[in-house]
C-alpha cells in the first residue's frame, strides 16, 4: 500500500502543517493540517455538504454521535460544537489526522469529543450511538466503505440514524442501495456537484 496516502496508519510523507480557518454551522473554527491526511489544504466539498444539510433531529440531541474516519476532525469537531449535550466519539487508522483532530478539538474549545484510533468499528464497543456519520475512505475500496454502512445498524439505537456523504462517480448508488437493504430506508437529503448526502434511520422494534 502507498504509505502516502491518508487511509494508512502511519503516512510517511514529510509533515508540513497548514493552518486555515473555516466557517462551519455558523462557527469559525482554526483548523491545523498537514500531508498524509485526506484533503490537508482545506475542508472537502462532500465533508461542507454533509455538516451543512445534516442537522441532528432534537430526539436524539442528548444522545451520542460517532464520526467514522474523521480525519483531522472537521465533520465530527462540527458536530460537537454545535450539539454541546452530545457526546461524540471520532475514529480514524491514521495516526496523523488523529493527532491534529485532538489538537483542532483543543484549539476551538470543544470538550464533547473523544478521538481514538479504530479501523472502521473495529476499537468501537458501544452499541447506543445516535449518529453515526461518515465520509467513507474511497480508496480504501468498495468492501471498506460497505463495512462502514453495514455495521453501523448494530451500533445505533433505535430511530438512530447513519448519515454519509459520497459521490456519485464513486459508488453512490450502490451505497443507496446497501444502506436501503441493511435498515429498510434511505432517504437523499442533498445533492450537489455529484455528492450525495444519504441518511437511513435504524426503525423501531427491529
Amino acid at each position: 500500500m502507498n504509505q502516502n496516502h491518508y487511509y494508512t496508519n502511519q503516512p510517511n510523507s514529510k509533515s508540513q502543517e497548514k493552518h486555515f480557518s473555516y466557517v462551519l454551522k455558523g462557527f469559525t473554527f482554526q483548523f491545523a493540517s498537514d500531508n498524509g491526511v485526506f484533503s490537508k489544504n482545506t475542508i472537502d466539498f462532500g465533508s461542507q455538504l454533509l455538516i451543512e444539510s445534516y442537522e441532528v433531529p432534537t430526539h436524539l440531541t442528548q444522545g451520542k454521535l460517532l464520526d467514522v474516519g474523521c480525519g483531522y476532525g472537521p465533520m465530527g469537531l462540527s458536530y460537537a460544537k454545535a450539539n454541546p449535550e452530545m457526546s461524540v466519539e471520532m475514529v480514524d487508522v491514521n495516526e496523523r489526522a488523529m493527532d491534529l483532530a485532538k489538537r483542532n478539538a483543543e484549539a476551538n474549545g470543544i470538550q464533547n469529543v473523544t478521538i481514538h484510533e479504530s479501523n472502521t468499528y473495529d476499537n468501537v464497543h458501544a452499541k447506543d450511538y445516535s449518529v453515526i456519520i461518515s465520509n467513507p475512505p474511497i480508496r480504501a475500496g468498495k468492501e471498506v466503505v460497505h463495512r462502514i454502512l453495514k455495521e453501523a445498524y448494530d451500533h445505533l439505537v433505535e430511530e438512530g440514524q447513519l448519515v454519509i456523504v459520497i459521490q456519485k462517480k464513486q459508488g453512490a448508488p450502490s451505497a443507496q442501495k446497501k444502506m436501503q437493504e441493511v435498515f429498510g430506508n434511505v432517504e437523499r437529503i442533498a445533492l450537489d456537484k455529484g455528492y450525495w448526502i444519504l441518511v437511513s434511520t435504524k426503525e423501531k422494534g427491529e
